[in-house]
């Protein structure tokens, strides 16, 4: 049964990136483009996997990787970050994240990143 994911960024662009290399081996159950939807959808969906940006409006993905986790603490969260943000990578990773993956994007990355995490 193919892992199930929910992909969660401000930028149509990213999420169209990450749906192209994930399509295939992967089943996207929803794209969120806040910190708020991405719990909603999380709560809706159940995913097995949550590619998560950590810079979004309304709610960023550190409180919203914080909010998921305390309700189900099984939860797998990916980080995905831009270069630079070391500190929030290190907020993101003590909020529960399995890992990150920086952008830009490469499937090689993507695809490593998500086999150490599930």
């Amino acid at each position: 049964m193919a892992t199930r994911v929910l992909i969660a960024d401000d930028s149509e662009f990213m999420r169209n990136l990450l749906r192209e290399i994930l399509e295939g081996e992967f089943e996207i159950v929803g794209e969120a483009e806040n910190g708020v939807e991405a719990v909603n959808m999380y709560e809706e969906h159940g995913p097995d996997l949550v590619m998560m940006d950590i810079v979004m409006p309304i709610r960023d993905g550190i409180e919203a990787t914080t909010e998921i986790l305390e309700d189900n603490p099984d939860a797998t969260v990916i980080m995905c970050t831009s270069v630079g943000q070391e500190e929030k990578m290190k907020a993101a990773i003590k909020a529960g994240a399995e890992g990150y993956i920086t952008k830009p994007f490469q499937k090689p990355n993507v695809l490593d990143a998500i086999g150490s995490a599930v």
